[in-house]
């Protein structure tokens, strides 16, 4: 059965099928062809330029320790398509997935791979029966793919950066302006921008707009196995969410799930390697991760392998993140959009040598970082996961 998950890979990923084009109605036609699946069930929907894939992870973990059966939706992946689609923590099946992905496909309706992936997700949480979907937005919102629920428990926008500008727009109230695009009338938007685009949704569709303040309890910041300075104000939207939606959740609950939240490659630290894996693939993002070394690694001496996509800010984040005494190499990893060695070095800051799978060194801290699909491709980094 490998060989049709293979083949299901290959489908999703040819050139007909692995493009964005921002549009509800083809999905919308493709749904109905499937009855509308999504319409039955429950969602906490979450949008944002960095923050998304934390929110949803914190959020599966403490309705899993109260005893929801929990759907995860969540893009990118990192090492495998079914990593994006969970229930209580488990990846869909390969073969149940390779299924789902043909009969999507052949309903007649040319779909992009997001949308193909949008409309397992809703059948396969369905036909098993989920209590509530978390449901992470792929790019942007107000035209997402997973933007044609009718509604939710509430909406959950997270920090706005540029990002993605080409299609979201070029400065920030812009793109907030899609992110506000998820909320949905009668429903609860909770938040921690201020933007006056998710104010004015929030007004137009009569919604409650929830501002969030970065102060949670100490005895949460303690529990939460996601380390990072920034992962507070990812926190203090998740705290706020459950007791606003779940009364039933009490704080031993919410330690307790806070404890098993497991979201790799987000400033991951493997103690024995010396090895700090982060995904951050943004200015925004670049500078958390600067901070959080910064912080819990100020005296030790760094070693970055750093790679990115042409389309992101490369200069504006080797900027950020390199200083001269920094040990620097730069990866042309195997991706279409990825940026070259050349690309790289010449916006570079500082003198940065190639990468060509030179191993960890002991004597620095090795910082893997810019880039999930750089991340995805070292496959033995796949093995520390515990």
């Amino acid at each position: 059965m490998l060989c049709m998950y293979e083949e299901a890979i290959k489908l999703l990923t040819s050139s007909g099928k692995f493009y964005i084009d921002l549009s509800l109605d083809r999905i919308r036609e493709a749904l109905q062809k499937f009855s509308n699946p999504q319409d039955s069930l429950k969602f906490i929907h979450v949008a944002g330029t960095n923050g998304k894939g934390s929110v949803c992870a914190m959020l599966d973990s403490i309705l899993r320790e109260a005893g929801y059966k929990t759907g995860l939706y969540t893009s990118p992946h990192i090492w495998e398509y079914t990593e994006r689609i969970k229930i209580c923590g488990n990846e869909i099946p390969k073969e149940e997935f390779a299924e789902y992905v043909f009969k999507v496909s052949d309903c007649g309706v040319p779909l992009t791979e997001f949308e193909i992936l949008t409309i397992v997700m809703f059948l396969y949480f369905k036909n098993n029966n989920v209590d509530i979907v978390i449901l992470e937005t792929g790019l942007g919102g107000r035209f997402d793919a997973t933007n044609v629920i009718k509604d939710n428990l509430c909406s959950i926008i997270t920090r706005i950066d540029l990002d993605h500008t080409e299609r979201l727009g070029k400065t920030k109230d812009e793109i907030a302006f899609e992110k506000a695009g998820i909320i949905k009338k009668g429903c609860p938007v909770i938040t921690s921008t201020g933007f006056e685009a998710i104010k004015d949704k929030a007004d137009e569709t009569d919604s409650m707009f929830i501002l969030t303040t970065p102060f949670v309890k100490p005895e949460f910041i303690e529990a939460l196995s996601l380390k990072g300075l920034h992962q507070i104000e990812n926190l203090s939207l998740v705290i706020n969410a459950v007791n606003y939606l779940f009364k039933n959740i009490s704080d031993e609950i919410i330690t307790e799930g806070l404890k098993k939240v497991k979201n790799p490659c987000r400033f991951q630290y493997f103690k024995e390697q010396k090895l700090i894996v982060d995904a951050s693939h943004n200015p925004n993002g670049i500078q958390a991760l600067r901070d959080n070394l910064d912080y819990y690694f100020p005296n030790d001496k760094r070693r970055f392998i750093f790679g990115c996509l042409k389309n992101k800010d490369y200069a504006k984040m080797t900027e950020i993140l390199f200083r001269p005494e920094d040990e620097v190499l730069l990866n042309e990893f195997n991706y279409q959009n990825a940026c070259t060695y050349e690309n790289l070095s010449a916006k570079c800051p500082v003198n940065a040598a190639k990468y060509s799978n030179q191993a960890l060194t002991k004597d620095k801290l090795n910082i893997i970082c810019g880039s999930f699909y750089m991340i995805g491709g070292m496959k033995w980094l796949k093995s520390l996961q515990a």
